[in-house]
């Protein structure tokens, strides 16, 4: 996990992603790279107005959003106590930089997200932009790679005790994979099923014994659902077993019956309190 990216727009939601990909930076030495995206003003002719003047009225204001933005990135930084460098970085330990770049976020978290080893991105609040689904699900279903999602609360310390929601899918046998400097480095690792819940594939025991084989410490847990939605029964799990980073696959179900009717990939993604690592 040596290079991480962190698309920020100065909001909490921002914020947490930074705390982190920090405490994630410190863990492997990592690169984090602050990339604020300058969205060009859309624009649609009116009769009366000025086009030119508001063009540049609002370009400006972009302008003002990207600067304050680096500021807080910066200050953020020197808080967590991680260097911002201006040239290529090297040397040992955790440092970052600054990057801005014009264009549309869904479309270049997902392409330039390709670039780095983790994206992260802050749980969605009532206080997200109105355009966070959007870059949250282009960074899962366009980047490739995995996709950290920050709790509102500060994160110190993460991969300590890592739990996996174990459902049997493709998605989550992909995010253990990619996830694997995460799982060698932990303490303990917890496979945690949920009974009746699964899609055809290995059973918990065999994600153990396979764990077991790369010499991490495993251990397995399988609860029942009692009256509780898979959602509730994963995040309650992973609370009760003091796991402080969750690994789960995102949207091993349909994405649109998930978005409207709800499912634990939605559910985690926003009421999570500990660190989500997730990958399709």
């Amino acid at each position: 996990m040596r290079t991480i990216l962190v698309p920020f727009r100065d909001d909490d939601t921002a914020r947490a992603a930074v705390t982190t990909a920090c405490a994630v930076a410190r863990k492997f030495s990592s690169h984090i790279e602050g990339l604020f995206i300058q969205t060009p003003p859309l624009v649609y002719a009116s009769e009366g107005i000025a086009i030119g003047g508001y063009v540049t009225q609002l370009a400006d204001e972009e302008k003002r959003r990207a600067d304050e933005a680096q500021t807080c990135f910066r200050e953020l930084m020197t808080a967590e106590s991680v260097n911002v460098e201006e040239s290529e970085p090297g040397g040992a330990g955790a440092h970052a930089s600054w990057r801005q770049v014009d264009g549309l976020s869904e479309q270049i978290v997902g392409e330039y997200g390709r670039l780095f080893d983790l994206i992260a991105i802050g749980r969605e609040t009532k206080g997200s932009s109105p355009d966070w689904s959007v870059m949250c699900e282009s960074a899962l279903f366009d980047s490739g790679r995995l996709v950290l999602l920050a709790p509102p609360q500060p994160t110190q310390e993460i991969g300590r005790r890592v739990g996996i929601l174990w459902n049997g899918s493709t998605e989550t046998a992909r995010t253990i994979a990619m996830a694997m400097p995460f799982l060698l480095a932990a303490e303990e690792v917890m496979v945690l099923c949920v009974d009746g819940v699964s899609v055809p594939g290995p059973t918990g025991e065999q994600v153990a014994r396979s764990l077991d084989r790369h010499g991490i410490n495993v251990s397995i847990s399988v609860t029942e659902l009692g009256g509780r939605s898979q959602g509730e029964a994963v995040l309650e799990d992973a609370h009760d077993s003091g796991a402080d980073l969750l690994l789960k696959g995102a949207y091993a179900h349909s994405r649109l019956r998930q978005m409207i009717f709800g499912g634990p990939t939605r559910q985690i993604l926003s009421a999570a309190e500990l660190p989500v690592l997730l990958a399709h």
